[in-house]
């Protein structure tokens, strides 16, 4: 094997792995945005979060994380769609939100 040969072939196995961790984050992100909305008496629309930000930022000890930024759609009467946050810090769940909306 060459040099070159053993470059791709790391690089194809780093982009399976980061595929693959991406996709457990998101299932775990949408998981936490349905339970959210189920408790604040919402619907998730589409069954989907998005990401819409990744950064890297300090937790409470100091450590350097990945911050990442969830978007996602809800409704309160089926006829509007509203805008939800997930921030992620790590592996943790930090913070959901939900922007101002009507009540049915």
């Amino acid at each position: 094997m060459t040099l070159s040969t053993l470059t791709w072939l790391f690089a194809a196995g780093f982009a399976i792995w980061y595929w693959w961790r991406a996709k457990a984050i998101k299932d775990y992100v949408l998981a936490a945005a349905r339970d959210y909305c189920r408790r604040m008496d919402v619907l998730l629309l589409d069954d989907a979060v998005y990401l819409r930000g990744l950064w890297f930022k300090r937790d409470r000890q100091g450590r350097l994380r990945v911050w990442r930024r969830f978007l996602f759609d809800f409704t309160t009467t089926g006829e509007e769609r509203y805008l939800g946050r997930v921030i992620m810090l790590g592996q943790q769940v930090e913070h959901i939100e939900l922007e101002a909306h009507r009540f049915q």
